[in-house]
């Protein structure tokens, strides 16, 4: 789009007394050299784009026949000669730019006010929310740091890079790169400064998420560790004679180290799948097979809890693109969670459905509970679900904790989860899993009525038949 017809007053016109030749070729070679400078990957690119830019505006000018000289009134500036085809080439890689780029004009060095938006693109704009030529740099940005920079890059000739951060309902981290686009002292001009902002929100954010899973992970292996280190000093002294105590606390330490193995193959297992998130699966798994798989190897906790597993597999075959293994692990931590909070002597429900439509496969099964879906898949027209929902009867969980099921190492607070401790990771893995299958996972709780889990995959495109009956 040409800024002719720009409604923003302060995007370049092919009139502006900024695009002669002379101007136009140091503006176009300063933002994309400072381009190349911010995007090391396409630096070739850019570097000869301005070079192309740059030749093509000189030849253009050489070729032309000089206009003729238009009087000037007396005490008003002369501009130079502009070439139309170069202002607007110009000005359309300005205003089409991702990264928003500002140029600020320098006044006196003593003068804050003298800093001003004498040109901004589109991204620049909407972000800084600038809505007339001539704007107060420190009107828009209130950085230190940022303001700092481009006094210095104005007066100072140097180049520096900062960081800022734009405020609202979620802060976005940039990175701000100011670079002098001096122009002669002898021109009478004031002196220019390119001020090229990256946003870096999330790396940032990819970064404390790091941050904090080394920190929790460290965290979770430190306990069991602390207390295996305890347990063998202390039957180092003065329980090394005592049966009673050697046998008690032997049987304490092999709990906690097997939490900690526990732990070590979940951090693996979470690894791996965020590994190849991106890699859809190729085989083929019946969810109903899987699900009563998981349920004939758990019966050993199943029984000495003297809890009851109630299957429903259904009457046709659920068969869904998958990683076996991989939807063996979402049923099995699905039903680890329900049978270590469900109470002695309860009931743990698995159902499985197949040739279900989207608003099918996530629809309510709790009355009275709260639902929320925790991962939801695109809609797709024709495309049919199969989905397992494990329900447990226990203590249930309030609604404020339910967004934050999936994150790594959570606990509901107030909670027991039996003797067998829980390491925090089984429902992340769940997510990342549903993710990679393209296919959706719904949380529905309440205090006192127990929990559901439902998670729901794309079926194989193909003829379902009955199973046939046993």
């Amino acid at each position: 789009m040409s800024y002719d017809s720009s409604p923003s007053p302060v995007a370049p016109t092919s009139t502006s007394r900024l695009w002669t030749v002379g101007i136009s070729i140091a503006i176009a070679v300063g933002v994309l050299l400072g381009l190349a400078f911010v995007h090391p990957q396409i630096a070739g690119w850019l570097v000869g784009g301005a070079v192309v830019v740059a030749g093509s505006a000189w030849l253009l000018n050489a070729q032309s026949p000089a206009p003729a000289p238009t009087p000037t009134p007396e005490g008003a500036p002369a501009d130079g000669p502009t070439d139309p085809v170069t202002a607007d080439l110009l000005d359309r890689v300005f205003e089409s730019l991702d990264d928003p780029v500002l140029i600020v004009s320098g006044g006196e060095p003593d003068d804050i006010a003298g800093r001003r938006i004498v040109m901004a693109n589109k991204a620049a704009r909407d972000l800084l929310r600038i809505h007339r030529q001539g704007a107060l740099l420190v009107q828009v940005i209130r950085e230190p740091g940022v303001l700092e920079a481009v006094d210095e890059a104005l007066f100072g000739d140097v180049s520096r890079t900062t960081d800022y951060t734009t405020g609202g309902q979620r802060d976005r981290r940039w990175r701000a790169w100011t670079r002098p686009l001096s122009t002669e002292a002898a021109e009478g001009r004031d002196p220019l400064a390119l001020v090229v902002l990256r946003d870096e929100t999330a790396a940032r954010r990819t970064e404390m998420m790091r941050v904090d899973f080394l920190a929790n992970a460290s965290h979770e292996l430190r306990t069991p560790l602390a207390s295996l280190s305890g347990f063998i000093e202390t039957l180092k002294g003065h329980a090394r004679d005592d049966a009673a105590a050697r046998d008690r606390f032997l049987d304490i330490m092999s709990a906690q180290a097997d939490r900690m193995g526990r732990l070590v193959a979940d951090l693996l297992s979470l690894s791996r799948i965020e590994l190849n998130e991106h890699i859809p699966p190729s085989g083929r798994v019946d969810l109903d097979r899987a699900a009563a798989d998981v349920v004939d190897a758990v019966s050993i906790l199943t029984q000495a809890k003297q809890i009851v597993v109630a299957l429903d597999r259904g009457e046709t075959r659920a068969s869904i693109n998958g990683d076996r293994d991989e939807i063996l692990q979402v049923v099995q931590n699905l039903l680890d969670n329900a049978v270590k909070y469900s109470p002695a002597g309860g009931t743990v429900e698995i159902s499985v459905r197949s040739d279900l439509s989207f608003d099918e496969a996530w629809s309510s099964r709790m009355p009275g509970a709260t639902r929320l879906p925790l991962v939801t898949p695109d809609r797709a027209a024709g495309v049919l679900y199969a989905a397992v929902t494990v329900r447990d009867h226990g203590p249930g969980m309030a609604r404020e904790h339910l967004p934050r099921l999936t994150e790594r190492f959570y606990r509901v607070e107030g909670q027991k989860s039996g003797e067998r401790q829980g390491t925090g990771l089984g429902l992340a893995i769940v997510k990342h899993i549903v993710n990679r299958h393209e296919g959706g996972l719904v949380v529905e709780s309440a205090p006192g009525l127990g929990a559901a889990f439902t998670a729901w995959f794309p079926m194989v495109v193909e003829r379902r038949d009955v199973r046939a009956a046993s």
